[in-house]
């Protein structure tokens, strides 16, 4: 009888949060443990692309969180559909090994539309007066009638943003288990993404990212509880990875204000604020986390250069990588930007470009991921007082997504863990993100 594999993916988790966690420690007691190492970008949607494929960015095309689409001059930040991800994942590979083996996959990112049986993820509805209506994408499409019946909307306040809390992983995990019960798929995987809030906001090791990870333990115990009656406790294999691990920040860069200094990034003046031109630029940042694409107009040698010169030496950046130093980390894809820069462990990079914050775009006191050419996480520093948020990146206190091999020495950051509910499940120390893949198709002999 094929197993039923159960995959769950932790943005944040460190090997030393188990110690408040014994709903976790418990599911994996005769199990195995190991080191969990991400690749540069460890950021969500590179990691999740890593483990599902056990490919590379350069040969999947997830460069960063979001993509900028030179055809179009258009930023898209976390939204795209699965055709963005070119190779076959575990579900796509578990159908062409066997077409009656079944996967469910709840709310990672880029996964509308991708070849699983049974998909929940979300997708709101964008009204023409600029309005949001709460709404999932489902396979079958009449589920999320069928769970906001029974357990509400999905609460995307919760999801992200300055409500972001556990009300958001605890909906993901209910509704996992009520697909489990309907449909028992032979792979599940399932993305809880509550460690990412408090260490971001308020840094990884403070009092409200430890709390956290006692809140993230009672939803993986219900989670345990329920898919355990689901596939009535027979042949369940469990694996918990960590996408990445935080660190602690107290610097940040604005590359951005960097270019526009130095008169390649262009910003119009419109009703509302200085506006990015793109068209205008010869040279603007994508900045996600810990590191930036920086993109040329027409792939301008010249530019390029100069832009490569300007962050060589810079305080916060690590390494500037232009042309073959790409493939270093595996970005030599048409996606990736002309210069890409990695921050020291210690600081992150804001997508700022105004030198004046009377000049600020209305948006960017708002929380915006579709107009914001960048991730930004002084969303979770929501100002309650003024109603709107601030405009201090300094108010960061964790960050994520430079090299694992680049923090060592400060406790392990950079490396999460690897946990498996059975034994002889993992026969190493060490794994990569791209072996998760591999891992869980061992589960079916294939």
């Amino acid at each position: 009888m094929a197993p039923h594999v159960v995959l769950v993916s932790i943005p944040g988790l460190r090997e030393q949060d188990l110690a408040d966690m014994p709903r976790l420690v418990e599911l994996t007691r005769g199990g195995q443990r190991a080191t969990l190492r991400p690749h540069f970008p460890a950021v969500t949607c590179p990691v999740q692309a890593n483990m599902t494929t056990g490919k590379l960015p350069g040969q999947h095309g997830v460069v960063a969180n979001g993509f900028y689409w030179r055809e179009r001059q258009e930023v898209e930040m976390w939204t795209a559909w699965n055709d963005c991800i070119e190779q076959p994942q575990i579900w796509d590979l578990l159908h062409q090994s066997n077409p009656s083996l079944t996967s469910a996959v709840w709310f990672p990112l880029h996964s509308k539309g991708c070849g699983a049986d049974f998909i929940c993820t979300p997708a709101p509805i964008h009204n023409p007066d600029g309005s949001e209506s709460l709404w999932c994408y489902t396979r079958p499409e009449s589920l999320y009638g069928e769970l906001r019946d029974e357990l509400g909307h999905f609460p995307l306040k919760h999801f992200w943003g300055p409500l972001a809390g556990i009300p958001s992983s605890q909906w993901i995990a209910d509704s996992a288990v009520i697909a489990a019960k309907k449909w028992r798929p032979n792979f599940f995987y399932i993305y809880l993404p509550h460690l990412d809030y408090a260490a971001q906001k308020h840094g990884p090791d403070s009092d409200a990212a430890r709390a956290a990870v006692g809140e993230l333990d009672a939803v993986l115990g219900r989670l345990i509880d329920g898919l355990g009656d689901a596939f009535d406790n027979e042949n369940v294999r469990w694996f918990v990875a960590s996408e990445y691990t935080i660190s602690s920040v107290d610097h940040v860069l604005y590359p951005n204000r960097v270019l526009r200094e130095a008169d390649l990034l262009c910003a119009g003046q419109e009703e509302d604020g200085e506006h990015l031109d793109f068209a205008a630029s010869a040279a603007w940042a994508m900045v996600d986390h810990q590191l930036a694409h920086i993109f040329v107009r027409d792939r301008d040698p010249n530019v390029v250069r100069r832009v490569a010169e300007l962050f060589q030496g810079v305080e916060g950046i690590d390494e500037v990588l232009t042309g073959d130093e790409l493939a270093k980390y595996h970005l030599d894809h048409v996606r990736s930007g002309d210069v890409v820069l990695v921050s020291t462990p210690g600081s992150w990079q804001a997508y700022y470009w105004w030198l004046d914050d009377a000049d600020a775009p209305g948006f960017a006191r708002t929380v915006d991921i579709h107009r914001k050419p960048g991730y930004d996480p002084v969303e979770l520093h929501f100002d309650a007082a003024n109603r709107c948020i601030p405009l201090d990146a300094t108010l960061v206190g964790g960050s994520h997504g430079a090299p694992a091999s680049n923090r060592t020495g400060q406790g392990g950051a950079g490396q999460g863990v690897l946990l498996a509910s059975h034994a002889s499940a993992l026969e190493r120390d060490e794994y990569h993100d791209v072996d998760v893949a591999e891992l869980a198709l061992e589960q079916f002999t294939i």
